[in-house]
């Protein structure tokens, strides 16, 4: 049977290929079939819970029946609140109408996207990186990707920008970066920066401008002596052409809370407030509440990163360590030492080799296959966040691991990689 015309959008979207394979180990994991699954970036509230006080907050205001439609942009108390949280945590001031609160990251993104990109515009992004390609093609825009490279921890430097920004709409960065786990640099994002202001000086007051969309949804989340820095704290002129995205997602482990924002100009953000209000895409009354009575709560907000940064960080740095003593054993994998997130970027380069039954690996979704097959080890190939099929790297996110599961894990990695010719 054929199947209906629909809009050359709905006929041509790629559908999330990390919530599509994650469904599909999750279904086998109903079916009894044992998965060491790092596939999603989510926690497991069992080992992951939120913040005790947030989670009470939400409670109570919910039994204070804070159940109708939150204001366009958000309710005034969560807003002051957010500004009152950069301030006190990373040193920037925004006022409440530069500040649009939604239901978490993505609908902020899609009305960044939105209220900037026409048809046709150029929008500058590294990959891998999470779902640009997929709001360029649901705005139209034109695709310019920068293949990133593990020698720059997979981040776009300054000079790969540099080639591309002229007649540039937008440029997406991501750091603290998922899928990789890896931070921009000072320096880098300081000359960056400088790449925007001077581009911007360079057009009509009748241009269109070049705007940066800074997602910093893991900033908090910073391992060693890694330090995350954002653009309005290292050239404070970016304040005009930077659009921040972040929330209480990864930070307190909430993703099924759903309370994000984005800060920005105040023209930007009036447009993303008019764009959602279509949407109807808001956090919910409760949770908006909620939220904004516990970010001001600073001892809190400090003890719980504490203990929940320390739990990541080991998980992280005992994966790392696995994969390197499998690499100086002479396998083919690596592994790019932690720095934030939730996330390890890892290496299995087993294409060309042979299985024990005598099949040929000949593809990279080969080897992807085989270690779900024989080390039950789920991880997401970085061809789901836009790089190319044939890449040998994997995010691995830690959100669902069980400490005890890693030795288990690696061991039979190992051992699926010693039966390989």
């Amino acid at each position: 049977m054929s199947q209906p015309k629909l809009s050359n959008l709905a006929q041509t979207l790629v559908g999330s290929e990390i919530v599509k394979l994650g469904n599909m180990i999750s279904e086998r994991i109903r079916n009894g079939e044992t998965i060491y699954n790092f596939t999603i970036g989510d926690f497991d509230p069992k080992i992951f819970p939120i913040p005790a006080e947030l989670e009470q907050l939400i409670v109570e205001s919910y039994q204070q029946r804070n159940t109708s439609y939150p204001a366009a942009e958000g309710v005034l108390d969560l807003r002051k609140a957010v500004g009152a949280f950069i301030k006190e945590w990373e040193g920037i001031d925004y006022a409440p109408n530069e500040i649009q609160i939604a239901s978490g990251g993505r609908p902020l993104i899609y009305t960044i996207f939105k209220a900037i990109v026409d048809e046709g515009d150029k929008v500058i992004y590294g990959v891998p990186s999470w779902n640009n390609n997929h709001y360029v093609h649901l705005t139209d825009g034109e695709h310019c990707v920068i293949e990133c490279r593990a020698e720059n921890d997979f981040m776009p430097t300054p000079d790969d920008i540099r080639k591309h920004i002229s007649g540039a709409t937008l440029i997406c960065i991501c750091t603290p970066q998922n899928p990789t786990g890896t931070t921009l640099s000072k320096n880098a994002l300081a000359e960056i920066c400088d790449l925007i202001l001077e581009e911007n000086r360079k057009r009509g007051s009748d241009e269109k401008k070049l705007y940066l969309m800074f997602d910093q949804m893991y900033w908090t989340l910073t391992y060693g002596n890694t330090i995350h820095y954002n653009p309005v704290s290292l050239r404070p002129e970016m304040k005009a052409y930077t659009i921040f995205v972040d929330g209480i997602s990864k930070v307190f482990a909430a993703t099924g809370v759903r309370v994000g924002w984005a800060l920005g100009p105040e023209t930007v953000i009036a447009k993303m407030k008019a764009i959602l209000s279509h949407l109807g895409a808001w956090a919910p009354m409760a949770e908006q509440k909620a939220v904004a009575k516990y970010l001001l709560q600073k001892e809190s907000i400090a003890e719980y990163l504490t203990n929940f940064k320390a739990e990541i960080e080991e998980r992280l740095r005992s994966i790392h360590a696995g994969f390197i003593a499998l690499k100086e054993k002479g396998y083919p994998v690596d592994a790019v030492a932690p720095q934030a997130a939730i996330y390890l970027t890892i290496r299995i380069d087993a294409v060309g080799k042979t299985t024990a039954d005598g099949i040929n690996l000949s593809t990279q979704a080969d080897v992807t296959a085989y270690i779900l097959g024989e080390a039950k080890l789920a991880v997401v190939p970085f061809s789901a966040f836009g790089a190319g099929n044939n890449s040998a790297w994997y995010r691995l996110s830690v959100g669902t691991c069980k400490k005890e599961d890693i030795p288990v894990m690696l061991g039979k990695l190992e051992a699926a990689l010693q039966k390989l010719q």
